[in-house]
């Protein structure tokens, strides 16, 4: 039977070893105070074994790779890989990148610090707009370089609006970008404020409500509503709810713009570790009991607009069309260190009112209808609002 030590000794034996290596000044202080006084009460013990090979490892790579690398750099690749390593949303932030999250609310929506131009004799996208003191030119992006990919598409295949869509997303989320096939893919963080209407309205000639919602921010719901009330009822025949592209935002407005169109039962819940389980449950209530819904869903709808398409679907108000979401089903914490910096950390995952997991598995639709990319959107839309009208829920 192996050894082990607790946590509290871990972190002395991680010390020393630092020092044993390094023979460097002792490594800085980066747990919040909350975090030390947690580690005290700490029962979670590491085998002997782990300390041991980290130490070795530690000590290989200080004396033998090919360019000299402090200890504090040696420390913050450990502690990136350690909570980058836990899943493709956790990271470290650094206090520059921890301050500009906090000036925004989890449901603003942001881009990356350039855009995008296409060559059309080349049928290339290309870097433009770029500025040399950004965080993308810190990372070697040029103006003027063709990019490849960005989260697995390649962007010959998609139009102006769909290259757009997929730079934005919600505030703080990340991207991977690739500039040819052979290329290694790089992480850029969506850091840049967008200031869009929440919801865009359009009531069709053939009596359908195309609410766009962009993200589901603190009145979501309370627009919904408005805009439902706004058209006379003899005019309305149903609502399609457009959550494309939609990247998540507030839960609670999820759950609330659901609670709209359900009168009863589960609209979602929690399963966490640390945090404990929650369920979310619908408020008795008919107003909208009677009207048709659907749900219009594509590979980028995500987080919230995921909740709030699972409950309309597992409960059978509405239907769902369009093609496979995105599948991001967790729910994150920051957690302050001293040092100014952060943890960015997964602490929860959803389940849907079945108890299904969305987390990278996404919601499937009841009819599946990608937007072809040569169809202009307002036929698209067109087609999936007369889908709806003639579907029988």
């Amino acid at each position: 039977m192996n050894r082990t030590w607790t946590c509290g000794v871990l972190v002395s034996a991680l010390w020393l070893s630092s020092i044993h290596f390094s023979h460097a000044a002792g490594a800085k202080a980066s747990a919040s105070s909350a975090f030390q006084d947690d580690l005290v009460d700490q029962v979670s013990e590491v085998p002997i074994d782990s300390i041991q090979q980290f130490v070795q490892i530690y000590g290989t790579v200080k004396e033998n790779y090919v360019s000299e690398k402090s200890d504090d750099d040696l420390f913050l690749q450990a502690i990136k890989g350690l909570v980058g390593g836990l899943d493709r949303y956790s990271r470290y932030l650094s206090h520059e990148d921890y301050q500009q999250l906090l000036e925004y609310t989890e449901g603003d929506l942001a881009t990356i610090d350039f855009s995008l131009a296409l060559d059309a004799s080349k049928n290339q996208w290309q870097i433009k707009n770029l500025r040399s003191d950004s965080d993308s030119a810190k990372l070697g992006l040029k103006n003027g370089e063709t990019v490849y990919k960005i989260d697995q598409q390649e962007l010959k295949n998609l139009n102006a609006a769909q290259v757009e869509d997929a730079l934005n997303g919600s505030m703080g989320s990340t991207l991977q970008l690739q500039l040819s096939p052979l290329s290694t893919p790089m992480t850029l963080v969506r850091n840049q404020k967008l200031d869009v209407a929440d919801i865009h309205s359009n009531l069709l000639p053939n009596g359908v409500l195309v609410l766009k919602v962009k993200v589901f921010q603190q009145d979501t719901a309370t627009q919904i509503k408005r805009f439902i009330d706004d058209v006379p009822s003899n005019r309305l025949k149903a609502v399609l709810i457009d959550l494309r592209n939609n990247p998540g935002g507030l839960l609670s407005s999820a759950v609330e713009s659901a609670d709209l169109f359900l009168n009863q039962g589960l609209i979602v819940s929690t399963q966490s570790r640390s945090e404990g389980d929650q369920q979310f449950q619908a408020l008795p209530g008919n107003e909208f009991s009677n009207l048709k819904i659907g749900v219009l869903i594509n590979g980028r709808s995500a987080s919230a607009a995921e909740v709030f398409t699972a409950a309309m679907k597992d409960h059978q108000r509405a239907l769902v069309m369009g093609e496979k979401s995105y599948g991001k089903g967790v729910v994150q914490k920051l957690f302050p260190l001293e040092n100014g910096a952060a943890l960015q950390m997964t602490v929860s995952h959803y389940l849907t009112p079945k108890g299904i997991a969305i987390n990278g598995v996404g919601i499937r639709p009841n009819i599946d209808y990608p937007w072809p990319s040569e169809m202009k959107e307002e036929t698209y839309i067109s087609h999936v609002a007369e889908q709806l009208l003639k579907a029988k829920l």
